[in-house]
């Protein structure tokens, strides 16, 4: 089943590094940090039109489709990719091959990191979970761009510190937070960024399976089936063929911060 939403209005604008303006768009994380979920500083959002100039002559374009991966755990790393449409979802593979999503990145933000220069190895994998367009900046170029121009330096510290905050509160969450309280956690978040009204409550708006919040809150998707399924009979949410619908928040509230496995 899909969570079915309208567009964010980012990836229905098209964007370019040579706009007079980035568009930057909420990221979708698993944090209970307000601040989070407007998304980081965009990367060139106080760069001049000489120094845009610069990063394009630098960089590269390219074109995804959805599923197609953008870079994979443990393949070497050579720079970042910075999103000009679309959306791209961050996730960690374990050993025992089970996959948790870090965050997914939109417009404005930059993924690829946390090494940004060096020519390591990617401490996790990027697919694109819509049609997207990303800009490379290669490690060597990218560091010759940031001694020419400072404010790409202070782009790029921003961008790295919000990851990190965003990252630990990933963590924190797994850590403290009973599966049952990371799901209400999710739908509430999955509400504030894209509810659009409904006559029975808020639609949950972007495309999303079952699976794809199993990954977001460390479950499976049986799990997360059952657990939607146990909503809905205590009419807490509403499915709707590939609608969910969230009827009582309140009651999701409650549940993010007391429940229970």
């Amino acid at each position: 089943m899909l969570l079915q939403a309208a567009k964010s209005a980012a990836e229905a604008v098209p964007s370019s590094l040579t706009s007079a303006r980035a568009v930057t768009t909420s990221s979708l994380l698993l944090t209970e940090s307000q601040q989070s979920i407007g998304g980081p500083p965009s990367l060139i959002e106080r760069l001049s039109l000489r120094e845009r100039a610069l990063v394009l002559k630098q960089g590269r374009r390219k074109v995804l489709n959805r599923g197609q991966t953008l870079f994979s755990q443990g393949a070497k790393h050579d720079g970042i990719f910075l999103i000009e449409s679309g959306r791209i979802r961050v996730f960690y593979t374990s050993p025992q091959g089970r996959e948790i999503t870090l965050a997914y990145w939109h417009v404005g933000n930059f993924v690829g990191g946390p090494e940004v220069f060096d020519t390591g190895v990617h401490q996790w994998s990027g697919v694109a979970a819509s049609n997207a367009s990303v800009f490379q900046l290669p490690g060597k170029e990218l560091r010759g761009l940031v001694a020419e121009i400072p404010n790409l330096a202070v782009g790029l510290i921003e961008g790295l510190s919000f990851k990190g905050k965003c990252y630990s509160a990933l963590a924190q969450m797994l850590g403290t937070r009973s599966i049952t309280q990371r799901l209400a956690h999710l739908l509430l978040h999955l509400v504030d960024l894209y509810g659009v009204d409904d006559p029975d409550g808020k639609v949950i708006a972007a495309a999303f399976t079952h699976a794809d919040i199993a990954h977001m809150v460390g479950a499976t998707r049986q799990w997360v089936t059952i657990s939607l399924k146990r909503m809905q009979e205590k009419r807490i949410v509403q499915t709707r063929r590939s609608q969910i619908v969230v009827c009582r928040p309140d009651i999701l509230d409650e549940m993010r911060g007391q429940a229970a496995d």
